[in-house]
């Protein structure tokens, strides 16, 4: 069931939209990482739950200011540029709001699967294409993942912590955690030092994390 009602989804879009354009674009933050910050702060989870605050309430650039505040305590004060022609990054954010609220997934969820926002914007030709051949991309996306997880997906999923959680427990950076979920780098040709704190926070042994 969709959290909120339709009328709503426009502002949701342009919000997340302008959120990730103004962290990314404006402040520097990198997509992932302030995704990460996005989905462990609790404000995603207000906008999934439609919180009007959230969904419609605040601009983009207050949203991302909000995020950065409870993740930092920094308050960011950096002026938003006004783009001629929306950023790839705006887009990102715009169709991640649509895809979250037609599937009603968690965000967490979404780029955990296999789409966090560095995919999504390598998926930026589809901006010219209807909506829902993004959604159907994302959802082949998502269903490749589940049916051939890493040991690395399975086992943090087994332990119901998300890639933020793992990467903040373990000291690995997020964005290496989301490159070997997703087959693009090669755990076993890591750092003996990285595969011990994952397997030593997972609770498993390291060679459970290297099979194949």
């Amino acid at each position: 069931m969709r959290a909120y009602d339709e009328s709503y989804l426009n502002d949701a879009m342009d919000t997340l939209g302008e959120m990730l354009d103004y962290a990314i674009i404006d402040c520097g933050y990198g997509a992932d990482e302030f995704f990460g910050w996005f989905t462990s702060s609790g404000i995603a989870e207000q906008f999934e739950k439609g919180n009007p605050k959230f969904v419609a309430g605040m601009s983009g650039v207050e949203l991302a200011r909000e995020v950065i505040f409870r993740t930092t305590g920094r308050r960011e004060v950096r002026p938003a540029t006004q783009p001629l022609d929306r950023s790839p990054e705006y887009w990102t954010g715009w169709i991640l709001a649509y895809y979250q609220w037609c599937r009603a997934l968690r965000f967490a969820d979404i780029a955990d699967g296999g789409l966090p926002p560095s995919a999504v914007l390598s998926r930026y030709i589809l901006h010219e294409a209807d909506i829902t051949k993004f959604v159907e991309t994302a959802d082949r996306a998502l269903a490749s993942r589940r049916k051939h997880p890493t040991p690395l997906a399975s086992i943090r999923r087994n332990r119901g912590m998300t890639q933020q959680e793992l990467s903040d427990a373990a000291g690995v950076s997020l964005r290496m955690i989301q490159l070997y979920e997703q087959r693009q780098n090669d755990l076993s040709k890591a750092s003996v030092s990285v595969v011990l704190a994952l397997a030593h926070v997972l609770g498993c042994k390291p060679e459970d994390l290297l099979k194949s």
